[in-house]
């Protein structure tokens, strides 16, 4: 006798239905997310248009703004939102991860509880707070030690170029002001990610003879990696979207340059600045900032989505 075995009948009892129930209203909820999206999409592309209708290309193009002259270029302001996002991801994200290993595989239990709290409590102090102490306190205090680093690279080309004269509100203050702000979000995520893995997995390295650094780099990152990448995203929307605390230190200067230590601005910080007193086209043009905000995080978050997506599956073609 050689039938084949028969696929279950569909659960149709009470259980069932609240498995379809669920599933209908996950469904929902997913949609009600894209919705909104779009529906922020297109109110503020609408609310934009007489600005780019104005500029047209030469929106992300130029650096001049200037509302009396009806002229309003947001490369300036993009740049000085991905240089000051770059350098607090330079600074946060190995802190983040080291915190996060710290806490998961070193320290002692006792400990643990104390030093997670600790971090989480940093990711709801309000980002004014942050500003502040930037511009009160942090601002004051790195134009000296920033004029240091200048002096000891400026024999240097590459870096002179990078680290010149210095300024307390400058690209850089805003970089480790964002980076004090984004670590315990970094670190909260990644150590929950980090703990996912397997205590059989560190156990059996453990076992092959392996040290500690050598299981933390053979099964506990390659197996979080995926979770790490979408932390750092997340680390980097927050980053990209901060306004208070950015407006409070970049020194709200339309300005290009290499050089790190020099005052910028921000695409937030700009809105935050005039939104209070702008109108007509020039209203237009800070939505419109908005508008390139919002999509330059949803080009970082699919970037980072195809990055994950293709070391998943040069992972499972390794197995």
């Amino acid at each position: 006798m050689t039938g084949a075995t028969a696929p279950p009948a569909p659960f149709t009892g009470r259980g069932g239905r609240a498995d379809a129930a669920f599933r209908y209203a996950t469904i929902a909820a997913g949609l009600v997310v894209l919705v909104v999206l779009g529906a922020i999409a297109v109110t503020t592309v609408r609310r934009a248009l007489p600005a780019f209708d104005l500029m047209g290309f030469r929106f992300l193009t130029s650096s001049r703004w200037d509302p009396n002259a009806d002229q309003f270029g947001a490369k300036a302001f993009l740049y000085g939102s991905l240089v000051a996002s770059a350098i607090a991801l330079l600074i946060a994200v190995p802190v983040s991860i080291g915190i996060a290993l710290f806490t998961t595989q070193v320290v002692p239990t006792r400990w643990r509880r104390p030093i997670i709290y600790t971090v989480d409590l940093l990711a709801v102090v309000p980002s004014v707070v942050f500003g502040l102490w930037g511009i009160l306190v942090f601002a004051k205090v790195v134009p000296g030690f920033y004029d240091n680093i200048a002096s000891a690279v400026h024999p240097i080309p590459g870096l002179r170029s990078l680290f010149g004269s210095s300024h307390g509100r400058s690209y850089m203050t805003a970089g480790v002001i964002l980076a004090v702000m984004i670590t315990p979000i970094i670190t909260s995520l990644a150590r929950e990610v980090i703990d996912t893995c397997s205590p059989s997995d560190r156990e059996g390295a453990y076992a092959l003879g392996a040290t500690r650094w050598e299981m933390i780099c053979g099964v506990v990152l390659p197996h979080a990696k995926n979770g790490l990448v979408g932390a750092v995203m997340l680390g980097l929307g927050r980053a990209m979207g901060e306004t208070i605390a950015v407006a409070l230190v970049i020194g709200s200067a339309n300005n290009i340059s290499a050089n790190l230590f020099a005052s910028g601005d921000a695409l937030p910080a700009r809105i935050a600045n005039e939104w209070g007193e702008a109108e007509g086209s020039w209203r237009a043009a800070l939505i419109g900032l908005a508008v390139t905000l919002f999509a330059v995080t949803i080009l970082v978050n699919l970037l980072a989505a195809f990055i994950v997506s293709r070391s998943t599956a040069k992972s499972q073609g390794a197995r």
